[in-house]
């Protein structure tokens, strides 16, 4: 019997171990069903088709936990391909689930597909966005929340409550014409608008046309709230403010920050933060909260606003009387590069952080690679219109990158993306890519030669905000650098005429889309990819496999099968994992009854 229980107990974590733990002491499981379709809304007052998920604009807010693993069913209901994917989401291991062209095929109209992947070591305010043919600027999109474990303490007292904001400027044009108006070498033109959750501006004023709904938080006196905030525009940075109020700044993109006090602070396109907003005031009335264009001309600008509204529950009246300032910076250019390098990382909070080579002092750290991204306004190649990062205007590969790799298809890109701007070469459109060397720590000097602001994105990773000026880089920028607490994020400002360096440890295998998020310059191919893969990972230990769902297309398309009748993904792979289960102890339980 000793030797049979012994057999047992080494047959329990064999098994065990071959699912994953998931029966016993796996991680949690949360389950979504997303629709994407078309519905009619009028958030300037002006009819026009958007994109609605679960037929709500924008769509609904998702929590999770860390560690949580997410199974997300996306059902495509629009007239052309979709993807969604999850800026900041770091997806360890798991570029096919990154939802870009690069990386996955896209869902067909009236097909479903479902994402899944885990949020390793994660904590912050994210969204989802569709990324393909200019959608984002039709709507689907929405927050998504990690939370704490409850056994990692917040670095602040727990709020009173928690609310999402998402802003964004707006056209009411489609996003079908708007990306008509690129294809025919047109600029976008000033927006219609800024929405503040999916809703137009208070009239604040005579020049707010009547009839347009807006936005109105709902609080008590004397509360503390976590107000998350996510620019989720087409272009335009967007200056928040609420008036009267003090906005604590808590976290940016999954970190915590040291907690300073703002009272309006610039977000740029793609950027999200927590604020922690103490309802300190007389309630004598409504308080503004504000949206306002920044780095244009305010003149011009003055229609494109977002105002919603603070609604103490005491409150004696509704808000008058003009709105909070913005900063007034006309004459001090260097206003915004300050604040931008005031957020600062909180070194002594626990919880998720990047700890790149187990070490938090990533300014003692080699850089192993160097790379030089310039951009610059948009040049007419072969014809057309687009947009480069050293002079290479992306064009997205028929077969995604690692699933070619996976099925050995030749040419479907390159890895020969110049590591520093070629200055005696034509500008060409390609499918070139980085070839970056795995475990390595590089840094990334952004250079932005356009004559517009521009906010740079990583995906699948967070890397440091080291150093940001006006004028050209040079190796002694480096004596500039913040070695110590800069803020780690995933998307940062690139002011024209500038440079923002960037420090990243590459421990994330797979395929990783960089690019500019101004939604007119990444369509017209200001983009990239990193290409990371572990030369000595033959058993798949730091990648994940293709999953069983994936779709096939370009020179893979042949393997395609036809769309099944669309379930509850959440439900499907839970009831897999409950027989799996039930197996393993139906297995078990034979085995021991054959020994005694």
């Amino acid at each position: 019997m000793a030797f049979s229980g012994l057999i047992l107990y080494y047959l329990v974590v064999y098994v065990g171990l071959l699912f994953n733990r998931r029966c016993f002491a796996g991680d949690p499981f949360a389950n979504f069903e997303l629709d994407f379709s078309y519905i009619t809304a009028s958030p300037l007052g002006v009819p026009q088709q958007v994109i609605a998920v679960n037929g709500n604009f924008p769509g609904p807010t998702l929590n999770v936990t860390t560690n949580y693993n997410v199974v997300v069913n996306v059902h495509n209901k629009l007239d052309e391909s979709l993807l969604i994917t999850w800026p900041g989401v770091e997806m360890r291991r798991s570029s096919w689930q990154d939802g870009v062209l690069g990386t996955n095929c896209p869902i067909p109209p009236r097909w479903n597909w479902t994402y899944q992947f885990q949020v390793k070591d994660q904590i912050g305010s994210y969204y989802y966005i569709p990324s393909l043919s200019f959608q984002r600027a039709a709507g689907g999109f929405g927050g998504f929340i990690i939370t704490n474990r409850k056994i990692i303490s917040l670095p602040f007292n727990t709020p009173d409550g928690d609310i999402v904001i998402t802003i964004g400027d707006w056209y009411t044009r489609s996003h079908k014409e708007l990306r008509a108006s690129l294809d025919d070498g047109k600029e976008l033109g000033m927006p219609d608008g800024v929405l503040i959750n999916g809703k137009g501006p208070f009239k604040y004023n005579s020049s707010v046309p009547d009839g347009i709904e807006h936005e109105t938080l709902h609080v008590d006196p004397g509360k503390t709230y976590r107000v998350r905030v996510v620019n989720v525009g087409v272009s335009t940075c967007l200056n928040f403010r609420i008036q009267s109020h003090n906005l604590l700044l808590a976290e940016a993109e999954g970190h915590y920050t040291s907690q300073q006090n703002y009272t309006s602070l610039d977000i740029h396109v793609g950027q999200s933060y927590s604020f922690l907003v103490t309802m300190d005031q007389n309630a004598t009335s409504d308080y503004y909260i504000v949206a306002s264009a920044r780095f244009v001309n305010q003149s011009d600008w003055q229609r494109v606003t977002g105002v919603a509204i603070l609604h103490y529950s005491n409150s004696k009246g509704p808000a008058s009387g003009p709105l909070p300032d913005p900063p007034n910076d006309a004459y001090d250019s260097s206003f915004a590069m300050n604040q931008a390098m005031s957020i600062r990382m909180n070194n002594s909070a626990s919880g998720a952080r990047p700890n790149p080579q187990g070490s938090f002092r990533y300014g003692s750290i080699n850089v192993t690679d160097v790379y030089v991204l310039r951009n610059g306004p948009p040049i007419t190649i072969d014809g057309k219109r687009r947009a480069t990062y050293n002079g290479i205007s992306f064009v997205n590969p028929d077969t995604p990158v690692r699933l070619a790799d996976a099925h050995n298809v030749k040419g479907s890109y390159k890895l020969d993306f110049p590591n520093t701007p070629l200055l005696n070469r034509s500008p060409t459109m390609d499918r070139s890519l980085i070839n970056a060397t795995y475990k390595g720590f590089v840094e990334i000097i952004l250079e932005n030669n356009d004559t517009v602001v521009q906010s740079f994105h990583m995906d699948g990773y967070s890397f440091f905000v080291v150093g940001m000026a006006y004028g050209e880089w040079t190796e002694n920028s480096r004596g500039s650098y913040n070695r110590w607490d800069a803020i780690a994020r995933s998307t940062t400002q690139v002011f024209p005429g500038g440079w923002t360096a960037i420090l990243v440890y590459l421990d994330n295998v797979g395929a990783w889309n960089l690019r500019t998020v101004n939604l007119d310059r990444w369509y017209l191919g200001q983009e990239t990819y990193m290409r990371i893969i572990n030369p000595e990972d033959d058993g798949q230990k730091t990648e994940s496999p293709p999953p069983d769902n994936v779709l096939f297309c370009g020179a893979l398309s042949h393997y395609q099968k036809p769309q099944r009748a669309s379930s509850s993904a959440g439900l499907r792979i839970r009831e897999v994992l409950k027989l799996k289960c039930k197996f393993m102890v139906t297995f078990v339980a034979v085995i021991y009854m054959m020994m005694i």
